[in-house]
């Protein structure tokens, strides 16, 4: 059985402590003064996928020293799962007496109607000795009395800060092909990164994939070229369902959200000044469902569809 710690990069190079996690300072400095306080208040960190929130919960908890129970949301998500779980797991004193903590990552899948009140009932139960620490990729998905329970923290890398944050991601990246021993070209390893920023798991993930030969070099770019709306654009124009559909395999290795932002950015030039309004709803409802969708080329060939039979082309 394979230990996915140590053949996934991004487990085997998670962080195991605050100052190792490539973040701007204004966010660490957040986390560096709650191990300086040593108690974690409940907490929602929120932000886009691959941004360091479950590592840094993580990492949290191993600076203090407190026993953590961590849970998927969207692997867990049924209210009776989580009463058994966190339920047992809260109800009782650390061996050492200190304070417990449950990660809940992935927090905005749980049900706003059922589960996501049931833990607001869990965080005032247990709140003399356990602390919750959720997850979320979209914070407007989380009720408001968990956001009142909670301090929140957002993982957004501002305009002025993508630089810095950017050559130290890079510079851990250099530092883990070093370790693995694959050669490579910095340029390309760059045009990985830039693609995926800041999405770091993602891009771990990319340049572990493309190493599997022993090296990354310029031979990778075409496969890491960016997504071309042209062909798309004139396919939906004419209405051709097939060449729709290849377009989408051959581009689904790019993040669904980005092919959706994309298309809103050059919408006025394919598309009629009435039919824009029209455009925006399908890629709004279909950007918002990408993130339940278990298939992500079949949500995204749904969306084209819908935009080739609803909207008019110029």
């Amino acid at each position: 059985m394979i230990n996915d710690e140590s053949f996934l990069w991004v487990e085997k190079y998670r962080p195991k402590n605050i100052e190792d996690c490539i973040l701007p300072e204004r966010i660490k400095t957040i986390f560096h003064q709650i191990v300086s306080d040593g108690r974690i208040p409940n907490m929602i960190l929120s932000g886009g996928p691959g941004q360091g929130k479950t590592t840094i919960a993580k990492a949290l908890c191993n600076e203090i020293g407190c026993d953590f129970l961590f849970i998927n949301g969207s692997e867990e998500s049924g209210i009776d799962v989580l009463r058994t779980k966190i339920r047992n797991y809260a109800s009782t004193v650390s061996f050492d007496g200190g304070r417990k903590v449950v990660i809940l990552d992935e927090a905005d899948y749980l049900n706003p109607q059922s589960t996501q009140p049931a833990l607001r009932s869990f965080i005032e139960e247990f709140e003399k000795h356990c602390s919750f620490i959720l997850t979320c990729n979209y914070i407007n998905r989380i009720i408001s009395p968990l956001h009142s329970r909670c301090q929140v923290v957002e993982f957004k890398i501002n305009r002025d800060e993508k630089l810095s944050v950017g050559k130290d991601f890079g510079k851990k990246l250099y530092s883990i092909l070093d370790i693995e021993q694959i050669s490579y070209d910095k340029k390309v390893v760059a045009e990985v990164l830039m693609k995926h920023f800041p999405d770091y798991r993602r891009v771990l993930n990319e340049l572990q994939k493309y190493s599997q030969f022993g090296n990354i070099d310029s031979g990778i770019l075409s496969q890491i070229a960016d997504v071309n709306l042209k062909d798309l654009m004139q396919f939906m124009k004419d209405k051709k369902f097939n060449d729709v559909r290849k377009w989408v395999v051959n581009n689904i290795d790019n993040d669904p959200q980005k092919i959706y932002r994309k298309i809103y950015d050059v919408a006025s030039d394919y598309v009629i000044a009435t039919s824009i309004p029209q455009l925006v709803l399908l890629l709004a409802d279909y950007q918002h469902k990408s993130a339940f969708a278990a298939d992500q080329e079949l949500n995204l060939v749904a969306c084209l569809v819908e935009i080739m039979v609803e909207c008019q082309f110029s």
